[in-house]
């Protein structure tokens, strides 16, 4: 009888257990590559013999210095590599107001989810307090953090850590 109730014991702590387990979501949203990007000046040509349409997020890539800011470890400042960034975006976007954008913040592989998501939003709404300082109305603007669930580089090592402690600028139309 004793070991029957050990049995059951055991079993009903491996259930309560197993149901605090963390379960990854079944759909994580799609990644900023595959959305198509609507044109807000449909009709309109680029610069001759190009094809990029003014406004685009091909124009975007071509007319700024990077769609990325780099972040140091634990860290969501604005540097000076940064702010030169932010500036020619800040350009771009004033000469486009009906672009909209979102921030994407993300981490590297170290630290909790939790912890990486809150830094991660926090490295975006850094981003998007600095543009909205430059006189980009903050209402153009949303973020979001992705924490380490998006990695631009994969492995272990500083090297990786470093490419993934970014703000990235995506542009919506």
């Amino acid at each position: 009888m004793a070991t029957t109730t050990t049995k059951l014991i055991l079993a009903a702590a491996l259930v309560a257990t197993a149901g605090c387990a963390k379960k990854r979501p079944d759909v994580l949203p799609p990644a900023p590559g595959g959305t198509e990007q609507v044109d807000p000046n449909a009709g309109q040509t680029g610069a001759v013999g190009t094809g990029v349409v003014p406004g685009s997020r091909e124009d975007f890539m071509r007319s700024v210095s990077s769609d990325t800011v780099r972040f140091g470890l634990d860290m969501y400042d604005i540097d000076a590599e940064a702010r030169a960034i932010l500036d020619t975006q800040a350009q771009w976007l004033q000469r486009y107001p009906n672009v909209r954008i979102t921030i994407e913040g993300h981490c590297d592989e170290r630290g909790t989810r939790e912890y990486n998501l809150a830094l991660g939003d926090r490295r975006a709404n850094a981003a998007k307090n600095y543009l909205a300082a430059r006189g980009i109305d903050a209402g153009r603007i949303t973020t979001i953090s992705y924490g380490k669930e998006r990695p631009a580089a994969l492995g272990s090592d500083e090297a990786s850590y470093a490419q993934n402690r970014r703000a990235v600028t995506v542009t919506i139309g």
